[in-house]
This record gives C-alpha cells, structure tokens and sequence, in this order.
C-alpha cells in the first residue's frame, strides 16, 4: 500500500527549488460543450460553417457529436492568458451559432432524445482521415450508447520548462546516467501517480455534476433519488459524471495500465489496442449492408478510447499515433481530464479552479511518488466511488494508508502543504491567484454548502429542475459573450483561419484517391 498521503507528514520544498524554476511553464486548456436548440433540446445542426472546419481548425472542433463542441486554447504563459483565449473562441462561437442556440453550461446533458440516433455523429467530411474519425465516434455509439458520449468535461493541460528538470537532475545524484527526456518522463509519471492519488480532493473540490436530467438514465439501472419530478440526484454527491453512471467503462476496469515507468505505459495501451473483446466481437464490424460500424473489435479501437483522469501527451506528428509519439520523444505535458464544467463560468472555468489544479500540479511533482501497483489502484478506485456519490455527506472517510480516516481532514492537510507552493507561484506570477484559490479551496474543504456541486442542487431547487438552472445560466452566459467584442485585428486573425481551415479540409479531401475500406483494412 503507497502511503503518498503519510510518507511526508510535513512536505517540503526541495531546498534547490525556488519561483525561478517556475519559467516557461506552460498551460491550454480543451473545452467542451453541447449546442442546444432555444427550447433546450440537442441541435441538430450541422456544426457552424462560420467556425471553419472541425477537420482541421487548431482552436474550435467538436468532440463525439455533431453538436459536442470542442473549444482548444494555444499553450499561454498564464492562466489568465489561457482564459482570456477561452473566452474569445466562446464569443466567436456564439457569433456563429444559429439564432437562438446555446451552449450548455453543465457537464451533464438535458433533453435528449431517448432514440440514440437523434445524437448526431461528427461529420469530418469525405477524406478517409475524416471518415475514420466518423467511423470511431460509431464504435463508441454501438459499444457504450451514444447518450453517455454527450457528456462534456474541461482538460487542463499543462507542462513545466525544461529549466526546472535541469537543475533537478543535477541535484540527483542517481539521475547523472540518464537523458533529460528520461529524466522528465520519470518525473512526469510521478505528478500523474500522485495525481490519481489526489482525485478524490479535485472531485469534491471542482466537481459539478451531482444530478442529471431523467432522460439521461431512461431504461438504465441506477440508485438517484427525485429531487423534484424531472430531477434525479444524490444529496451529497459532487461528481457523476466520474462515476459508474458516467464517463466511465467496466471492460477497462481490467486493463492494468500502469504509469510506473513509460514503456510499461505505452505497451498497456497497445496491449489493449491488440486485443480482441468478447462483447465487441459480438457487435460485428460491418452492419447489414456491408458498412463499417466501428474500426476493430479490440478493447480499444484508438488509443484515446482510454478513460483515464490524467494522461502523458506528447504532441503527435502527422501519421504517428499518441503512444509513438511518447516513445519516440516521451512525455511534453500533462493531460488533467476529471474536471467537470463549471456552470457558473461563462467559460466552463473559473481563474481560481485554474490556479489551484496549478499548485497542485506542482504538489504532485515535487513530492514523493512511490509505485502505483493494482492493490492501491483497488483502494482509490474505492474512495473515488466514495466521494463521486457522497462527498459532502458530513463524516464520510475515505480509506488512506489502508486505514479509514475523515475526508475533510485529509483534504486539509494536502491544502495546507500546498500553501508554500501557491506562495511561489504568486512570486513569480506577481498578485496573490494562487493564494486565495488554495485559501478558497480551505473553505470549501471545511463547508461542503459552498462547493460547486452543492449549489447546482440548491439551485436546481430553487428553480425548479437541473434543466431550468442550465437553461437560466447557458442564456446569462450567452448575453455576457455577446456583449464582448474582439479587437478588429483579432476577429479578422479568426476569420481568416476559418476559411483557411475550409481550404485545407477541401486540399485534403481532393488530394485523396484510396478507397477507404482499402484505407481502412491498413489502418486495422
């Protein structure tokens, strides 16, 4: 059993560690949500001709459906920078939305059709780059029912400058044999095995999805109460979304994917992508007229269909898929994938939820990260399932060093350890962010009335349903983004890149002459 949590009762900064370590930090942020008609049923529109092309806009895509936008920020220098960003693509986006259409606020979605194919798959256009991500999106319909995939969520992504793993390294007597990128992956899979330690903490904490509308779980098995007749909820809990009833998949409880060392990570995840699945199998590959309904019949079809609350990226070249890329180059930044939207901001974040899953990013770095082994994967699993459906019960405890100990209390002693650390970041940064968001954190660690998930079930309440409160907030933030305008230089930057976006989609398609079921036979 790890003892991450007891192995340094006081944590301290590593004494060669100061805030100049913190240059060339980097951060972006991915940023989903639903388009959603004036009566707040899913649109069913195809995605925005104004926005450019989803094949190959860098900033503004969609994920699983047609109506799934995904809005994606350039690596910034500072959080507020990264906001900023975010929020620009969010007034684009509404200056190119239909009349009347919203985006959705919460993670959760409200007013779907209980016909599955009323959720609309992403369309990517005729090349067979494009078809294949259709073809995936299929996969994931017929494997695990569309609904699930409407669920939308935030990634934080975020890496360190090469500076501080320099000087780390030289201060690491044990490390002098090894290359910087060596280096760097093992520091790296460090934060995220602390990371997955600590989920628990970023669910009750940031967590926003404590209820869902009924038709979400229509003709599924589930233990919600009724907060009122279109509501179903659990008084104390913080994430669903994270939960059983969520984004997550029993056939890869089995997986042991491991983040130990690099190469034992990136050949869990091709062990997956190699092997067949029972139930897969039995889907077929093709429907009754001969067409392809998902890319293979194995664990996983690509390798993004590991759900996973972190994740090692390294940016992938054309052709190479994400695991190559880690090989080959190892790891550039960290993916932080357990973040529920925040329904409150108009852009799904607010600087403060930033700022803290900064400092804790470093926390996680910098202390001690003992070997993540199945056993304690086992115990987390356990506290996470704990906290997703009843993390602000008073009195709940999660299981710590193979003992049971109060969930508050454990929060409090990792906030408190953190609070050197937001005090560094503020040094180099200049202000006091990162301060009052792990001052603000403290509070809600110690008052579970005011977390996020707490106020979208009085507020569901007081207005009447989940779906009111989404509805209310989505038209607020719709109001405040239009109000926004960009700078002439900038709007037109973005206009350009659309059009160039479409270009490149149409070079794309008309330099392509394989057939894709030929396309297809190579990538399988």
């Amino acid at each position: 059993m790890s003892n991450f949590a007891s192995s340094f009762v006081s944590f301290d900064i590593p004494n060669w560690f100061d805030n100049k370590h913190l240059t060339g930090m980097l951060r972006g942020i991915e940023k989903e949500g639903l388009r959603v008609r004036p009566d707040g049923y899913l649109a069913q529109t195809p995605h925005p001709a104004k926005l450019g092309s989803k094949l190959t806009h860098p900033f503004i895509t969609t994920d699983y459906s047609e109506s799934l936008l995904e809005l994606i920020t350039e690596p910034k220098t500072s959080p507020k920078e990264t906001l900023n960003m975010l929020r620009q693509l969010h007034v684009l986006v509404y200056q190119g939305l239909p009349e009347g259409e919203l985006m959705w606020p919460l993670s959760m979605p409200c007013m779907l059709s209980s016909k599955d194919e009323d959720i609309p798959l992403a369309d990517y256009g005729s090349s067979n780059t494009g078809k294949l991500k259709t073809l995936y999106r299929s996969g994931l319909g017929i494997r695990y029912g569309r609904r699930m995939q409407t669920i939308a969520g935030l990634h934080y992504n975020l890496s360190f400058g090469d500076g501080l793993f320099e000087v780390w390294q030289a201060q690491t007597s044990t490390a002098q044999s090894q290359t910087l990128t060596e280096f760097k992956n093992e520091k790296y899979l460090g934060l995220i095995r602390n990371f997955k330690r600590l989920t628990s903490l970023v669910l009750y904490l940031l967590g926003a999805s404590p209820s869902v509308c009924p038709c979400f779980v229509a003709g599924r098995e589930h233990d919600l109460e009724l907060l009122n007749d279109s509501t179903y909820y659990k008084p104390a809990a913080t994430s669903l979304r994270m939960g059983k009833l969520g984004y997550t998949n029993s056939v890869q409880e089995q997986l042991d994917i491991r983040y130990n060392y690099l190469p034992e990570y990136v050949a869990g995840l091709r062990r997956a992508i190699q092997t067949p699945h029972e139930s897969f199998e039995k889907l077929g590959l093709e429907d009754a007229d001969g067409n392809p309904i998902q890319i293979n019949n194995h664990i996983l079809q690509i390798e993004n269909e590991y759900y996973s609350p972190i994740r090692p990226k390294q940016i992938a070249m054309s052709g190479e898929t994400p695991t190559e890329a880690l090989e080959r180059r190892g790891i550039a930044y960290v993916e932080f994938r357990a973040i529920d939207l925040d329904p409150y901001s108009d852009v799904g974040i607010r600087l403060s939820s930033a700022c803290f899953l900064e400092v804790m990013a470093l926390y996680c770095l910098l202390s001690d990260s003992p070997d993540l082994l199945p056993e304690e994967e086992e115990t987390l699993a356990i506290n996470l399932e704990r906290v997703v459906n009843e993390g602000r019960r008073e009195g709940l405890h999660i299981i710590n060093n193979g003992e049971e100990q109060l969930l508050e209390s454990w929060m409090l002693m990792h906030l408190e350890r953190m609070q050197p650390l937001a005090a560094l970041l503020d040094a180099h940064y200049g202000g006091n962010d990162y301060r009052a968001a792990v001052a603000l954190m403290q509070g809600k660690a110690v008052h579970s009335e005011s977390t996020i998930s707490a106020q979208v079930n009085s507020d569901s309440k007081r207005l009447g349903s989940l779906w009111q409160l989404g509805f209310t907030l989505a038209q607020q933030h719709r109001k405040s983004l239009l109000q926004q305008t960009l700078s002439p230089n900038t709007q037109a930057q973005y206009e350009v890149l659309a059009e160039k976006s479409i270009l490149q989609q149409a070079d794309i398609e008309k330099a392509e002459t394989a057939d894709f079921m030929e396309f297809l036979q190579q990538y399988r």
